[in-house]
């Protein structure tokens, strides 16, 4: 089943072309790049949860230059890496809060029967696919183990 984010990321590139939106439209690109990159690589189409991890890392990937640009004091490459984030969020679904991720992280560890650090995988598992794109997976991680501690 084909993926309606990328397909919506294809028609911003149509629309960012029209628009002669220069910057936006060089996101975007890269954006798909790294589709098709995966899709020729693994021989698959990809689906919206694996549009939605591949977004994800983007954004993730950025940020970790984001904060490595601010430390050396380079503020244009720094403006450069926020527009992108802010064109690839366009496509994440909304974030969600502190207490919602901790509301899904009590239900997991009663579903799994999770009592110690040993079994923070088996958290991990259920919860991953519903904060996918949707939160840091690094601040879950936390949460995980800050209730299983």
């Amino acid at each position: 089943m084909a993926s309606e984010i990328k397909n919506r990321i294809a028609q911003a590139v149509k629309d960012a072309m029209r628009a002669k939106d220069k910057q936006r439209l060089g996101v975007l690109r890269m954006v798909m790049a790294e589709f098709k990159r995966i899709e020729v690589d693994e021989r698959v189409e990809l689906d919206d949860a694996r549009v939605l991890a591949v977004l994800d890392k983007m954004v993730k990937q950025r940020r970790d230059s984001l904060s490595q640009y601010l430390e050396a004091n380079r503020q244009e490459l720094a403006d450069v890496e926020s527009a992108e984030i802010a064109v690839i969020q366009e496509y994440l679904p909304a974030g969600l809060t502190e207490v919602e991720i901790t509301e899904l992280l009590k239900s997991a560890i009663a579903e799994t029967g999770a009592e110690s650090m040993r079994d923070m995988g088996k958290v991990m598992a259920i919860v991953k696919p519903q904060v996918q794109g949707r939160a840091d997976m690094g601040a879950v991680s936390k949460l995980v183990k800050a209730l299983l501690g």
